[in-house]
């Protein structure tokens, strides 16, 4: 990233919750091994990276395609979801809380994987699936997250965090919301942490706009997310150390927690594997501009079983049963 940074030579790359493993393909755009598309960017919507394999003829494409836009899913599709029972999540929620009444964090993350019966390969959910960052390594996972990590651009550096999810349809679900007073304590504790993370690399950083709502439209109904946008100015030189800059703000804080490290390793008691590439960070850099996003909204395949991946952030106020609801409630497809 630095050495790509210096010479302003495009890269897409993504790194792994654990910081383990990663990938950084050059001059992304040329090749169709990884799928992208991001914020319109994209190898998938074109006649030379089209294959039979995984899209259709370049002739078959719907017009919008051609632009970044999602093809038209089927009428019909096969999505089921089995998720884990209430009480094997109630020993998960149990060790986080216990962690929260010692003291040893003040927001922690807790996800779950969900076994999922679908007739949609990983390539068409990428395909279909309407959101602004999509990724897809084909044979291994998909993404289709809604979370921008950090934007870098003009010497500015922005983040913009992502806590609190409600089923648009309920009366008066954006007060409810914004009323809700442990909503409130975790998007709170989310945005400090990300202010400090951003002054580790940055200077004069401010929150631009705190707790705005977005709509998102999903299979089984539009959702409202509560956001905060964040900034800062790097210093001069910033894009020839683009690289380090970058990985002092690993791993992403929306979804481990605060304090950091701590949060970790209460992370790993309660969940009892590694999240892989789920939770980690993707990007893509144009030669001018960073722009990277979280990898959630995220579906993974282990040989012909397919598992969704969600959760959300615990704090001492959370309720066990709602939150068990809302991490179900991310199961689904922006369709």
């Amino acid at each position: 990233m630095n050495e790509a940074g210096k010479r302003r030579k495009p890269f897409l790359f993504a790194v792994d919750f654990e910081m383990r493993e990663g990938f950084f393909v050059p001059d992304p755009l040329s090749q169709r091994d990884v799928l992208f598309d991001i914020k319109g960017i994209s190898n998938a919507y074109t006649p030379e990276h089209s294959t039979a394999s995984v899209f259709p003829p370049f002739s078959d494409y719907p017009s919008e395609a051609l632009h970044g836009h999602p093809f038209t899913p089927p009428a019909t599709y096969l999505f089921e979801a089995d998720p884990e029972d209430y009480s094997t999540y109630r020993q998960r929620f149990t060790i986080v809380m216990n962690g929260l009444k010692r003291g040893d964090s003040y927001l922690t993350n807790l996800t779950i994987k969900t076994p999922l019966r679908s007739s949609l390969s990983l390539e068409e959910i990428f395909r279909f699936s309407r959101a602004a960052y999509k990724l897809c390594l084909p044979g291994k996972w998909v993404c289709f997250s809604p979370e921008c990590f950090v934007r870098i651009e003009r010497g500015k550096i922005s983040t913009f965090p992502m806590k609190g999810t409600i089923d648009a349809r309920l009366p008066n679900a954006q007060d409810i919301i914004l009323n809700d007073p442990k909503e409130m304590a975790e998007h709170n504790t989310i945005v400090d942490l990300l202010r400090n993370d951003l002054s580790r690399i940055a200077i004069s950083v401010k929150v631009n706009r705190f707790r705005y709502i977005d709509e998102l439209q999903t299979n089984r109904g539009p959702i409202l997310q509560v956001s905060s946008e964040i900034e800062g100015t790097l210093p001069e030189g910033y894009l020839d150390n683009m690289g380090t800059l970058f990985f002092e703000l690993l791993p992403a804080g929306s979804v481990s927690g605060a304090p950091k490290e701590a949060t970790l390793r209460l992370i790993r008691e309660a969940e009892r594997e590694p999240r892989g590439f789920y939770a980690g960070v993707a990007g893509y850099f144009d030669g001018e501009i960073l722009d990277s996003f979280v990898l959630i909204r995220f579906i993974e395949q282990r040989g012909d079983q397919l598992f969704f991946r969600s959760g959300g952030g615990i704090t001492a106020q959370s309720n066990c049963r709602k939150e068990y609801e809302e991490a179900i409630q991310k199961v689904y497809l922006p369709f």
